[in-house]
């Protein structure tokens, strides 16, 4: 049996080679708007200029001027929150990890407030592959599993699907990767 990182790396590989399809009719970006589809593979770490905030359970869990966001082909923007910026007294780590092929292992965060629970609502990088060092121990949310998250004044819808973690804003257009059929992009 392959050591540990001797699987990761098959994986990895397994992930980087996996033939990818676009959709057929892709619409343009307009004014203003970024298309997914001009998010770059292998993603890219940016600082973001806007505050961002996520609300549970009646207190702002995470609020930052800080934070980045990570940019991928298909998908809208993973955005990233210091731990300074994040009421850690209410998420507890995790012991599931899963592998994201450029980023490397990611570690689940629960968030619990008073009967409030949100079981793997977030998830972290603790030792980001090169390039993401941005990141390391900086913490995502998924929207769909918070009651309120913000780019700036802009409530955000999460992206389709359960397993991708991307905040959807007014100017930014897909289709993204999460939608029925979307499996190969």
């Amino acid at each position: 049996m392959p050591r540990y990182t001797e699987r990761i790396e098959q994986e990895r590989a397994k992930w980087r080679q996996f033939k990818r399809q676009r959709p057929a009719d892709i619409p343009r970006a307009g004014p203003g708007q970024e298309s997914v589809w001009d998010y770059p593979r292998p993603p890219r770490v940016e600082p973001v200029p806007n505050r961002l905030r996520v609300e549970f359970a009646g207190i702002v869990l995470a609020e930052t001027v800080s934070g980045f966001r990570v940019l991928e082909t298909s998908s809208p923007p993973v955005y990233y929150f210091p731990p300074a910026d994040i009421r850690m007294e209410w998420l507890v780590r995790g012991e599931r990890t899963t592998l994201c092929e450029w980023k490397g292992l990611a570690t689940y965060w629960s968030v619990r407030v008073g009967d409030r629970f949100a079981e793997q609502a977030a998830w972290s990088y603790l030792d980001p592959d090169q390039g993401y060092e941005a990141i390391r121990d900086y913490l995502a949310f998924f929207a769909r599993k918070m009651d309120a998250c913000y780019v700036g004044d802009q409530h955000v819808i999460s992206q389709p699907g359960h397993y991708y973690g991307g905040w959807i804003t007014p100017e930014i257009v897909g289709p993204f990767k999460g939608d029925l059929g979307s499996e190969a992009w």
